[in-house]
Order: C-alpha cells, then sequence, then structure tokens
C-alpha cells in the first residue's frame, strides 16, 4: 500500500488563516482593553501587525517599502495605511529632501500597540512550537523557506 501524502497546500493555507485570526483576535483584545474605537474598535491584524514590526525596524520607511514588505498590493496597502492613520498608530510625513516621497512612523499608541503585537506574537510562536525539537523546528523552517523561495 502506498503511502499517502500530506495535502501540504491545504494544511499551510488552512493554519496561516488560523494564525491571522488568532492574530485579529488579540488585535481586538488590544482595542477593547486600550479603549481604542477610532477605527470602530476592531483592533489590527496581521497586515497591520505586520506595518508596526516593519515600521519599528525602519522608521520613516516609505509606503512603497512597506507595501514590499508586506508582499501587498499598493491600493490594499493604502486602505490599511489610511485606517491605522485614522486609528492614531501610524503618521504619514513628507520627505524632507523629496517633497514627492511620504514617509511613515509610528505614533505613541502605535509603539504601544507595537508592545502588545511583540508579546502576541511571542506567546503566538510558544503555542506553536511547543512539543517540537530544535531539530524539527529546522526542518519546519526551512521547508517553509523553500516554499517562499520556490514561488517568488
Amino acid at each position: 500500500m502506498t503511502r499517502r501524502q500530506p495535502r501540504l497546500v491545504f494544511l499551510t493555507t488552512a493554519a496561516e488563516r488560523q494564525m491571522r485570526r488568532w492574530i485579529a483576535r488579540r488585535g481586538g483584545a488590544h482595542a477593547a482593553t486600550h479603549g481604542s474605537t477610532r477605527n470602530g474598535g476592531q483592533g489590527f491584524g496581521a497586515p497591520a501587525a505586520g506595518v508596526l514590526l516593519h515600521l519599528a525596524d525602519y522608521p520613516g520607511a516609505t509606503i512603497g517599502e512597506v507595501t514590499t514588505a508586506l508582499q501587498a498590493s499598493p491600493a490594499g496597502t493604502s486602505g490599511l495605511l489610511a485606517r491605522m492613520e485614522h486609528a492614531d498608530l501610524v503618521r504619514r510625513r513628507t520627505d524632507p529632501d523629496d517633497r514627492r516621497t511620504v514617509r511613515l512612523d509610528l505614533t505613541p499608541a502605535g509603539t504601544a500597540a507595537l508592545d502588545d503585537v511583540r508579546a502576541a506574537l511571542a506567546e503566538l510562536n510558544d503555542r506553536l512550537t511547543d512539543g517540537f525539537s530544535p531539530d524539527e523546528l529546522a526542518v519546519v523552517a526551512r521547508w517553509l523557506e523553500h516554499v517562499t523561495r520556490t514561488l517568488a
């Protein structure tokens, strides 16, 4: 009897969907805890968390740089940034050397949300890696990196 291959595409897609939902639930909890009603109390999801993390590492990044980092469409990023700006998580500023370029920075509220994002992701990482050896996790990481490179 031939052993059936695991349904890796389905499993990866399902896992990604569950991780996004988990992050969104945590972002909603952030909104409730911090009284964030400027964005309808919806909190933030995985893409917004990605923006916060990117701007923490690259303050003053351009909208194009954020779009590339998120692997998102310009239109999708534009809408996300508008919502995040309305929620006072990020602010736009004109580049002093090139007035056509818009740069992004975290606001104090964005920095506070970033702390929650980092804590949530640490918790998620702990939950996802529980019960796996470092060798097993290295194989998973190598496979995911391979998928990313192969499909880029």
